[in-house]
């Protein structure tokens, strides 16, 4: 009977302890989701207002342009600007991309804490002899 209770604690440890980390992974990937939401949202509004405020500066350089010799050449200037500024840009998103946080780190931290847990506690224990008794 003491080894079904004991086998019984066990499995209940286990479970409560995928529950907690199973909670902690939905809490993070809400917490991840609302970010990108947010991040989305935020570069969707700057990307359309940026759109607009290039066309019209654009529009404004070439009609500035349009009766000179230098016209070619200010659309030229402008394409070459817009194209290092997107470089600049896809950059700058590659960088964010690529050393942002990671994603779920507090659950994948409790993870690898259980499983050296699991495995300290499969080591065999050094003051026990063959027999299973503690020597003090």
């Amino acid at each position: 009977m003491a080894l079904r209770h004991s086998i019984g604690d066990l499995a209940s440890t286990v479970l409560s302890m995928v529950r907690t980390r199973l909670e902690l992974f939905s809490l993070e990937a809400v917490s991840e989701k609302t970010r990108l939401i947010r991040i989305l949202c935020m570069a969707f509004g700057a990307l359309l207002l940026l759109s607009l405020a290039l066309l019209v500066f654009s529009i404004a350089v070439a009609l500035y342009f349009w009766p000179t010799e230098e016209r070619y050449l200010a659309i030229g200037v402008l394409a070459l600007i817009y194209a290092l500024a997107g470089l600049g840009l896809f950059w700058g998103v590659w960088h964010c991309l690529s050393n942002g946080p990671i994603p779920f780190s507090a659950t994948l931290d409790e993870l690898k804490r259980d499983i050296s847990l699991a495995e300290r506690l499969r080591e065999p224990d050094e003051h026990s002899d063959s027999r299973g008794e503690r020597h003090g």
